[in-house]
Protein backbone atom coordinates (compact mmCIF):
# COMPACT_ATOMS: atom_id res chain seq x y z
CA UNK A 1 0.00 0.00 0.00
CA UNK A 2 1.30 3.61 -1.02
CA UNK A 3 2.08 5.82 1.94
CA UNK A 4 4.25 8.78 2.92
CA UNK A 5 6.90 8.19 5.20
CA UNK A 6 10.38 10.19 5.90
CA UNK A 7 12.36 6.66 5.94
CA UNK A 8 12.77 3.54 7.79
CA UNK A 9 13.04 5.10 11.02
CA UNK A 10 9.93 6.94 10.36
CA UNK A 11 6.08 6.38 10.83
CA UNK A 12 4.37 5.44 7.47
CA UNK A 13 1.01 7.17 6.80
CA UNK A 14 -0.99 5.32 4.18
CA UNK A 15 -2.62 6.97 1.94
CA UNK A 16 -5.78 5.11 3.12
CA UNK A 17 -6.11 7.82 5.29
CA UNK A 18 -6.92 10.66 2.89
CA UNK A 19 -9.06 8.49 1.11
CA UNK A 20 -11.06 7.77 4.46
CA UNK A 21 -11.08 11.78 4.78
CA UNK A 22 -12.41 11.93 1.26
CA UNK A 23 -15.46 9.30 2.03
CA UNK A 24 -16.04 11.18 4.96
CA UNK A 25 -16.64 14.64 3.29
CA UNK A 26 -18.58 13.35 0.70
CA UNK A 27 -21.15 11.82 3.58
CA UNK A 28 -21.61 14.97 5.00
CA UNK A 29 -21.66 16.66 2.05
CA UNK A 30 -24.68 14.09 0.98
CA UNK A 31 -26.25 15.37 4.01
CA UNK A 32 -26.59 18.70 3.16
CA UNK A 33 -29.70 19.88 2.00
CA UNK A 34 -28.30 22.35 -0.45
CA UNK A 35 -26.02 19.70 -2.24
CA UNK A 36 -27.73 19.00 -5.42
CA UNK A 37 -26.88 15.80 -7.98
CA UNK A 38 -23.70 16.09 -9.49
CA UNK A 39 -21.97 17.89 -7.40
CA UNK A 40 -18.07 18.03 -7.55
CA UNK A 41 -15.62 19.93 -5.12
CA UNK A 42 -12.27 21.36 -6.20
CA UNK A 43 -9.98 22.24 -4.34
CA UNK A 44 -6.58 23.92 -5.00
CA UNK A 45 -3.22 22.78 -3.10
CA UNK A 46 -0.70 25.28 -1.91
CA UNK A 47 1.96 26.89 -4.88
CA UNK A 48 5.44 27.45 -4.28
CA UNK A 49 6.12 30.64 -2.99
CA UNK A 50 9.12 32.81 -3.68
CA UNK A 51 11.40 34.96 -1.33
CA UNK A 52 10.37 38.39 -2.35
CA UNK A 53 12.05 39.42 -5.50
CA UNK A 54 14.30 36.43 -5.82
CA UNK A 55 14.66 32.82 -7.79
CA UNK A 56 14.39 31.01 -4.38
CA UNK A 57 11.56 29.82 -2.89
CA UNK A 58 10.51 29.27 0.75
CA UNK A 59 10.45 25.74 2.13
CA UNK A 60 6.98 24.30 0.33
CA UNK A 61 4.49 23.26 2.96
CA UNK A 62 1.18 22.01 1.38
CA UNK A 63 -2.09 23.60 2.25
CA UNK A 64 -4.04 22.03 5.14
CA UNK A 65 -7.34 21.22 3.48
CA UNK A 66 -5.45 20.01 0.26
CA UNK A 67 -3.64 17.81 2.38
CA UNK A 68 -6.35 16.92 4.31
CA UNK A 69 -8.19 15.32 1.08
CA UNK A 70 -5.03 14.22 -0.95
CA UNK A 71 -2.23 14.10 0.75
CA UNK A 72 0.02 15.51 -1.56
CA UNK A 73 3.86 16.33 -1.24
CA UNK A 74 4.06 18.33 -4.55
CA UNK A 75 2.81 21.95 -5.59
CA UNK A 76 0.38 23.41 -7.76
CA UNK A 77 -2.13 20.44 -8.29
CA UNK A 78 -5.65 20.84 -8.00
CA UNK A 79 -8.06 17.90 -6.93
CA UNK A 80 -11.54 16.86 -8.12
CA UNK A 81 -14.18 14.73 -5.79
CA UNK A 82 -17.19 13.56 -7.58
CA UNK A 83 -19.78 13.67 -4.34
CA UNK A 84 -22.32 11.60 -6.12
CA UNK A 85 -19.85 8.73 -6.65
CA UNK A 86 -16.49 9.34 -4.41
CA UNK A 87 -14.66 9.72 -7.07
CA UNK A 88 -11.09 11.63 -7.13
CA UNK A 89 -9.16 12.44 -9.65
CA UNK A 90 -5.78 14.84 -8.93
CA UNK A 91 -4.19 17.45 -11.52
CA UNK A 92 -0.50 17.91 -11.51
CA UNK A 93 0.88 20.44 -13.12
CA UNK A 94 2.72 19.40 -17.05
CA UNK A 95 5.92 20.02 -16.60
CA UNK A 96 8.76 20.15 -19.09
CA UNK A 97 10.86 17.36 -20.04
CA UNK A 98 13.97 19.72 -19.24
CA UNK A 99 12.67 20.14 -15.63
CA UNK A 100 14.22 16.55 -15.04
CA UNK A 101 17.64 18.04 -15.51
CA UNK A 102 17.09 20.03 -11.96
CA UNK A 103 14.53 18.19 -10.13
CA UNK A 104 14.94 14.76 -11.20
CA UNK A 105 12.97 11.87 -12.58
CA UNK A 106 9.26 13.31 -14.15
CA UNK A 107 6.88 11.22 -12.56
CA UNK A 108 3.85 9.74 -14.89
CA UNK A 109 0.20 10.28 -14.49
CA UNK A 110 0.07 6.55 -14.02
CA UNK A 111 3.18 6.75 -11.13
CA UNK A 112 1.16 9.98 -9.35
CA UNK A 113 -2.29 7.55 -9.32
CA UNK A 114 -0.48 4.87 -7.37
CA UNK A 115 1.73 6.94 -5.33
CA UNK A 116 -1.50 9.11 -3.77
CA UNK A 117 -4.10 6.13 -4.44
CA UNK A 118 -6.41 8.57 -6.07
CA UNK A 119 -8.82 7.35 -8.60
CA UNK A 120 -7.39 8.94 -11.33
CA UNK A 121 -4.73 11.63 -12.48
CA UNK A 122 -4.73 14.26 -15.08
CA UNK A 123 -3.10 17.41 -15.68
CA UNK A 124 -4.24 20.82 -14.45
CA UNK A 125 -3.83 22.19 -18.19
CA UNK A 126 -7.18 20.00 -18.57
CA UNK A 127 -9.31 21.11 -15.65
CA UNK A 128 -12.07 22.97 -18.48
CA UNK A 129 -12.05 19.61 -20.46
CA UNK A 130 -12.80 17.18 -17.52
CA UNK A 131 -15.67 19.36 -16.48
CA UNK A 132 -17.03 20.36 -19.65
CA UNK A 133 -17.40 16.32 -19.78
CA UNK A 134 -18.55 16.28 -16.54
CA UNK A 135 -21.41 18.58 -17.01
CA UNK A 136 -21.35 19.50 -12.81
CA UNK A 137 -24.87 20.44 -11.24
CA UNK A 138 -22.22 22.68 -9.09
CA UNK A 139 -18.59 22.99 -8.39
CA UNK A 140 -17.98 23.51 -4.59
CA UNK A 141 -14.95 25.55 -4.16
CA UNK A 142 -13.17 26.85 -0.53
CA UNK A 143 -13.56 29.92 0.53
CA UNK A 144 -14.14 30.84 4.54
CA UNK A 145 -12.52 32.76 6.87
CA UNK A 146 -10.20 31.70 9.55
CA UNK A 147 -11.42 32.63 12.65
CA UNK A 148 -7.95 32.78 14.33
CA UNK A 149 -6.40 34.42 11.40
CA UNK A 150 -9.50 36.57 10.33
CA UNK A 151 -7.87 35.71 6.54
CA UNK A 152 -10.07 34.40 3.87
CA UNK A 153 -9.01 30.79 1.52
CA UNK A 154 -9.25 31.99 -1.76
CA UNK A 155 -11.38 29.96 -3.45
CA UNK A 156 -9.74 27.62 -6.51
CA UNK A 157 -10.13 28.71 -10.19
CA UNK A 158 -9.05 27.67 -13.53
CA UNK A 159 -9.46 29.22 -17.35
CA UNK A 160 -12.71 28.63 -18.39
CA UNK A 161 -14.74 28.51 -14.68
CA UNK A 162 -17.01 31.40 -15.66
CA UNK A 163 -19.09 28.68 -17.83
CA UNK A 164 -20.17 26.68 -14.67
CA UNK A 165 -22.46 27.06 -11.23
CA UNK A 166 -19.87 27.52 -8.55
CA UNK A 167 -20.52 27.96 -4.93
CA UNK A 168 -17.95 28.97 -3.18
CA UNK A 169 -19.50 29.29 -0.01
CA UNK A 170 -20.94 25.61 1.01
CA UNK A 171 -17.79 23.80 1.40
CA UNK A 172 -16.24 25.48 3.91
CA UNK A 173 -18.19 24.71 6.90
CA UNK A 174 -18.72 20.89 5.90
CA UNK A 175 -14.97 20.00 5.76
CA UNK A 176 -14.13 22.68 8.90
CA UNK A 177 -16.47 20.48 10.90
CA UNK A 178 -14.64 17.10 8.98
CA UNK A 179 -10.97 18.45 10.64
CA UNK A 180 -12.82 18.49 14.06
CA UNK A 181 -13.39 14.83 14.30
CA UNK A 182 -9.90 12.74 14.36
CA UNK A 183 -10.46 9.75 12.68
CA UNK A 184 -8.28 6.42 14.33
CA UNK A 185 -5.30 7.37 11.19
CA UNK A 186 -5.04 10.53 11.88
CA UNK A 187 -5.06 9.75 16.13
CA UNK A 188 -2.38 7.04 15.06
CA UNK A 189 -0.23 10.42 13.37
CA UNK A 190 -0.89 12.78 15.95
CA UNK A 191 0.48 10.38 18.79
CA UNK A 192 3.61 9.88 16.86
CA UNK A 193 4.28 13.68 16.60
CA UNK A 194 3.50 14.16 19.92
CA UNK A 195 6.11 11.53 20.81
CA UNK A 196 9.02 12.89 18.66
CA UNK A 197 8.10 16.27 20.09
CA UNK A 198 8.17 15.23 23.79
CA UNK A 199 11.25 13.57 23.08
CA UNK A 200 12.92 16.43 21.78
CA UNK A 201 11.93 18.64 24.67
CA UNK A 202 13.29 16.09 26.94
CA UNK A 203 16.74 16.22 25.24
CA UNK A 204 16.43 20.40 25.46
CA UNK A 205 15.41 19.92 29.40
CA UNK A 206 18.97 18.09 29.65
CA UNK A 207 20.81 20.61 27.45
CA UNK A 208 19.96 23.78 29.03
CA UNK A 209 21.42 25.27 31.63
CA UNK A 210 22.96 28.92 32.55
CA UNK A 211 25.71 30.49 30.00
CA UNK A 212 23.85 29.45 26.76
CA UNK A 213 21.47 30.98 24.75
CA UNK A 214 17.11 30.12 24.06
CA UNK A 215 18.32 29.50 19.94
CA UNK A 216 20.71 26.55 21.49
CA UNK A 217 17.70 25.05 22.61
CA UNK A 218 15.54 25.76 19.62
CA UNK A 219 18.45 24.21 17.31
CA UNK A 220 18.36 20.97 20.07
CA UNK A 221 14.67 20.71 19.43
CA UNK A 222 14.86 21.59 16.01
CA UNK A 223 17.14 18.46 15.36
CA UNK A 224 15.92 15.75 17.43
CA UNK A 225 12.81 16.47 15.53
CA UNK A 226 14.60 15.82 12.24
CA UNK A 227 16.97 13.84 12.49
CA UNK A 228 14.88 11.25 14.58
CA UNK A 229 11.58 11.70 13.93
CA UNK A 230 11.44 12.82 10.23
CA UNK A 231 10.14 15.87 10.63
CA UNK A 232 11.01 18.73 8.52
CA UNK A 233 8.94 21.22 9.36
CA UNK A 234 7.81 22.69 12.98
CA UNK A 235 4.51 23.57 12.95
CA UNK A 236 4.78 26.86 13.99
CA UNK A 237 8.04 29.41 15.26
CA UNK A 238 9.47 27.81 18.37
CA UNK A 239 9.11 30.21 21.18
CA UNK A 240 12.05 29.71 24.09
CA UNK A 241 11.82 32.24 26.75
CA UNK A 242 14.12 32.76 29.90
CA UNK A 243 13.53 35.17 32.92
CA UNK A 244 11.47 38.10 31.45
CA UNK A 245 11.56 36.64 28.30
CA UNK A 246 9.05 33.80 29.53
CA UNK A 247 5.98 35.87 30.00
CA UNK A 248 6.16 37.44 26.05
CA UNK A 249 3.26 34.76 24.64
CA UNK A 250 4.76 34.65 21.36
CA UNK A 251 7.97 35.57 22.01
CA UNK A 252 10.60 33.84 19.40
CA UNK A 253 9.36 36.36 16.53
CA UNK A 254 11.18 38.37 13.79
CA UNK A 255 12.13 41.23 16.19
CA UNK A 256 13.15 38.76 19.33
CA UNK A 257 14.59 35.61 17.31
CA UNK A 258 15.24 33.68 20.71
CA UNK A 259 18.61 35.47 21.20
CA UNK A 260 18.51 36.34 24.64
CA UNK A 261 21.16 34.71 26.92
CA UNK A 262 20.02 31.78 29.60
CA UNK A 263 21.37 33.36 33.18
CA UNK A 264 21.15 31.27 36.45
CA UNK A 265 17.84 31.68 38.35
CA UNK A 266 15.88 31.94 35.09
CA UNK A 267 12.58 30.03 34.30
CA UNK A 268 12.48 28.61 30.70
CA UNK A 269 9.43 28.47 29.09
CA UNK A 270 9.95 26.79 25.60
CA UNK A 271 7.01 26.02 23.31
CA UNK A 272 7.70 23.75 20.64
CA UNK A 273 6.14 21.48 18.02
CA UNK A 274 7.00 19.32 15.55
CA UNK A 275 5.12 18.23 12.56
CA UNK A 276 4.93 15.11 10.49
CA UNK A 277 3.08 14.69 7.29
CA UNK A 278 0.85 17.80 7.49
CA UNK A 279 -0.03 16.87 11.56
CA UNK A 280 0.98 19.12 14.07
CA UNK A 281 2.31 18.78 17.70
CA UNK A 282 2.35 21.92 19.85
CA UNK A 283 4.28 21.26 23.26
CA UNK A 284 5.33 23.71 26.09
CA UNK A 285 7.82 23.09 29.35
CA UNK A 286 8.66 25.30 31.64
CA UNK A 287 11.58 24.08 34.22
CA UNK A 288 13.97 26.58 35.71
CA UNK A 289 17.06 27.21 33.73
CA UNK A 290 19.97 25.30 36.75
CA UNK A 291 17.73 22.61 36.93
CA UNK A 292 16.60 23.40 40.40
CA UNK A 293 13.65 25.21 41.16
CA UNK A 294 13.43 27.95 43.91
CA UNK A 295 10.66 28.56 46.20
CA UNK A 296 9.25 31.15 44.42
CA UNK A 297 9.58 28.78 40.75
CA UNK A 298 8.05 25.76 42.85
CA UNK A 299 5.02 28.35 43.81
CA UNK A 300 3.72 29.44 40.76
CA UNK A 301 4.87 26.36 38.64
CA UNK A 302 2.75 23.97 41.37
CA UNK A 303 -0.03 26.50 40.71
CA UNK A 304 -0.56 26.33 36.68
CA UNK A 305 0.32 22.63 37.53
CA UNK A 306 -2.79 22.38 39.71
CA UNK A 307 -5.09 24.36 37.24
CA UNK A 308 -3.67 21.77 34.29
CA UNK A 309 -4.18 19.04 36.79
CA UNK A 310 -7.71 19.85 37.11
CA UNK A 311 -8.64 19.89 33.74
CA UNK A 312 -7.35 16.81 32.39
CA UNK A 313 -9.23 15.30 35.35
CA UNK A 314 -12.62 16.83 33.79
CA UNK A 315 -12.26 17.25 30.23
CA UNK A 316 -14.37 14.72 28.75
CA UNK A 317 -17.34 14.40 26.04
CA UNK A 318 -19.94 16.82 26.76
CA UNK A 319 -18.15 18.84 28.48
CA UNK A 320 -18.06 22.59 27.77
CA UNK A 321 -14.51 24.25 26.70
CA UNK A 322 -15.61 27.49 28.54
CA UNK A 323 -16.23 25.40 31.82
CA UNK A 324 -12.76 23.95 31.59
CA UNK A 325 -11.19 27.50 31.35
CA UNK A 326 -12.95 28.92 34.28
CA UNK A 327 -11.96 25.69 36.19
CA UNK A 328 -8.32 26.13 35.20
CA UNK A 329 -8.64 29.94 36.17
CA UNK A 330 -10.38 29.13 39.39
CA UNK A 331 -7.84 26.63 40.78
CA UNK A 332 -5.14 28.66 39.91
CA UNK A 333 -6.91 31.51 41.40
CA UNK A 334 -6.92 30.00 44.60
CA UNK A 335 -3.54 28.77 44.78
CA UNK A 336 -2.02 32.11 44.29
CA UNK A 337 -4.44 33.09 47.48
CA UNK A 338 -2.71 30.17 49.40
CA UNK A 339 0.54 31.63 48.54
CA UNK A 340 0.29 35.04 49.98
CA UNK A 341 -0.25 36.89 46.39
CA UNK A 342 -4.06 37.25 46.27
CA UNK A 343 -6.70 37.67 49.00
CA UNK A 344 -10.52 37.78 48.80
CA UNK A 345 -13.40 35.48 47.68
CA UNK A 346 -12.12 33.40 44.56
CA UNK A 347 -15.22 34.30 42.69
CA UNK A 348 -15.54 37.68 43.05
CA UNK A 349 -12.12 37.67 41.42
CA UNK A 350 -13.22 35.46 38.51
CA UNK A 351 -16.16 38.03 37.95
CA UNK A 352 -14.02 41.11 38.26
CA UNK A 353 -11.31 39.50 35.27
CA UNK A 354 -9.03 38.97 37.28
CA UNK A 355 -7.48 35.81 36.11
CA UNK A 356 -7.12 37.47 32.49
CA UNK A 357 -4.14 39.47 34.02
CA UNK A 358 -2.30 35.92 34.65
CA UNK A 359 -3.38 33.91 31.99
CA UNK A 360 -4.53 36.47 29.24
CA UNK A 361 -4.96 33.72 26.82
CA UNK A 362 -7.55 31.02 25.88
CA UNK A 363 -6.73 27.15 27.81
CA UNK A 364 -6.10 26.19 24.79
CA UNK A 365 -7.36 25.18 20.84
CA UNK A 366 -8.36 22.47 18.23
CA UNK A 367 -5.29 20.80 16.92
CA UNK A 368 -4.45 19.00 13.65
CA UNK A 369 -3.29 19.80 10.60
CA UNK A 370 -3.33 23.44 11.81
CA UNK A 371 -1.30 23.99 14.87
CA UNK A 372 -4.56 25.94 15.56
CA UNK A 373 -6.72 23.98 14.19
CA UNK A 374 -9.93 24.76 12.17
CA UNK A 375 -13.92 24.35 13.51
CA UNK A 376 -13.75 26.60 16.32
CA UNK A 377 -16.40 29.40 15.87
CA UNK A 378 -18.26 27.10 12.80
CA UNK A 379 -22.08 28.94 11.93
CA UNK A 380 -24.30 26.88 14.93
CA UNK A 381 -21.62 26.51 17.02
CA UNK A 382 -21.05 28.94 19.94
CA UNK A 383 -19.85 31.91 19.60
CA UNK A 384 -16.61 33.47 21.13
CA UNK A 385 -17.48 34.64 24.67
CA UNK A 386 -17.66 38.20 25.25
CA UNK A 387 -16.16 38.64 28.53
CA UNK A 388 -12.69 40.32 28.22
CA UNK A 389 -11.27 37.36 30.03
CA UNK A 390 -13.01 34.60 28.21
CA UNK A 391 -12.74 36.43 24.86
CA UNK A 392 -9.38 34.99 24.09
CA UNK A 393 -10.50 31.70 23.54
CA UNK A 394 -9.82 29.93 20.39
CA UNK A 395 -13.29 28.02 20.66
CA UNK A 396 -16.04 27.71 22.93
CA UNK A 397 -17.36 24.51 21.61
CA UNK A 398 -18.93 21.07 23.59
CA UNK A 399 -16.57 18.96 23.87
CA UNK A 400 -17.08 15.72 21.99
CA UNK A 401 -14.84 12.24 21.75
CA UNK A 402 -12.22 12.59 18.90
CA UNK A 403 -11.43 16.20 19.34
CA UNK A 404 -8.03 17.08 19.72
CA UNK A 405 -7.15 19.57 21.83
CA UNK A 406 -4.13 21.40 23.41
CA UNK A 407 -4.70 22.50 27.31
CA UNK A 408 -2.14 24.67 27.84
CA UNK A 409 -2.92 27.07 31.27
CA UNK A 410 -0.27 29.60 32.09
CA UNK A 411 0.64 31.96 35.23
CA UNK A 412 2.44 35.05 33.61
CA UNK A 413 3.83 38.67 35.27
CA UNK A 414 3.69 40.53 32.07
CA UNK A 415 4.35 44.40 32.93
CA UNK A 416 1.65 46.50 31.43
CA UNK A 417 -0.77 43.99 32.66
CA UNK A 418 0.51 44.34 36.09
CA UNK A 419 0.73 47.77 35.70
CA UNK A 420 -2.97 47.45 34.73
CA UNK A 421 -4.14 45.24 37.98
CA UNK A 422 -2.19 47.74 39.85
CA UNK A 423 -4.09 51.41 39.06
CA UNK A 424 -7.81 49.12 38.98
CA UNK A 425 -9.62 49.27 42.05
CA UNK A 426 -11.57 46.74 40.60
CA UNK A 427 -8.51 44.48 41.02
CA UNK A 428 -6.07 45.89 42.97
CA UNK A 429 -8.58 44.90 46.08
CA UNK A 430 -7.94 41.35 45.58
CA UNK A 431 -3.95 41.93 44.88
CA UNK A 432 -0.67 41.48 48.05
CA UNK A 433 0.45 43.80 46.48
CA UNK A 434 3.95 43.43 48.53
CA UNK A 435 4.05 39.75 47.18
CA UNK A 436 2.92 41.14 43.35
CA UNK A 437 5.81 43.26 43.36
CA UNK A 438 8.52 40.76 43.87
CA UNK A 439 7.71 38.79 41.10
CA UNK A 440 7.52 41.51 38.42
CA UNK A 441 10.89 40.19 36.91
CA UNK A 442 9.61 36.88 37.13
CA UNK A 443 8.59 35.88 33.22
CA UNK A 444 5.97 33.17 32.90
CA UNK A 445 5.21 29.50 33.27
CA UNK A 446 2.99 27.78 30.80
CA UNK A 447 2.38 23.82 30.84
CA UNK A 448 0.79 22.90 27.72
CA UNK A 449 -0.09 19.20 26.84
CA UNK A 450 -2.01 17.75 23.35
CA UNK A 451 -4.77 15.80 24.53
CA UNK A 452 -7.27 13.45 22.58
CA UNK A 453 -11.17 13.83 24.36
CA UNK A 454 -12.63 10.38 24.70
CA UNK A 455 -16.28 9.55 25.88
CA UNK A 456 -14.86 9.39 29.27
CA UNK A 457 -12.40 10.97 29.98
CA UNK A 458 -9.14 12.08 27.80
CA UNK A 459 -5.64 10.55 27.02
CA UNK A 460 -2.15 12.98 27.11
CA UNK A 461 0.16 12.22 24.34
CA UNK A 462 2.56 14.56 25.62
CA UNK A 463 4.73 12.47 27.58
CA UNK A 464 7.21 15.17 29.09
CA UNK A 465 8.32 15.39 33.07
CA UNK A 466 6.02 17.36 34.64
CA UNK A 467 6.24 17.35 38.08
CA UNK A 468 8.80 19.79 40.14
CA UNK A 469 10.44 16.34 41.08
CA UNK A 470 10.49 14.92 37.85
CA UNK A 471 11.80 17.82 35.85
CA UNK A 472 14.88 18.19 38.51
CA UNK A 473 15.65 14.30 38.10
CA UNK A 474 15.19 15.00 34.29
CA UNK A 475 17.49 17.94 34.10
CA UNK A 476 20.13 15.75 36.70
CA UNK A 477 20.81 13.80 33.47
CA UNK A 478 22.78 16.68 31.26
CA UNK A 479 23.65 16.30 27.42
CA UNK A 480 25.69 18.35 25.19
Amino acid sequence: MAAFRMGPKTLPVLMSLFQKNRQKVCAALKEHKSVKDKSYVLLAGGDDVSFNDTDVSYLFRQESYFQYMFGVKEPGCYGVLNVDAGQSTLFVPRLPEEYSTWMGKLYTLDEFKKMYEVDAVRYVDELNTFFESAQPSVILTLSGPNTDSRLVSTPARFDGIEKFVVDCTLLHPVIAECRVIKSSEEIEVLRYVAKVSSDAHIRVMQFMRPGRTEYEGEAVFLHHSYAVGGCRHASYTCICGSGVNSAVLHYGHAGAPNDGPVRDGDMCLFDMGANYCGYAADITCSFPANGKFTEDQKFIYNTVLAGRNAVLQEAREGVSWVDMHKLACRVMLTKLKEGGMLKGDVEDMLAAGLAGIFQPHGLGHLLGLDVHDVGGYLTGQPDRPTEPWLSKLRFARTLKAGMYVTVEPGCYFIEYLMDRALADPNLNKFIVKEVYERFRKFGGVRIEDDVLIKKDGCENFAIVPRTVEEIEKTMATRVE
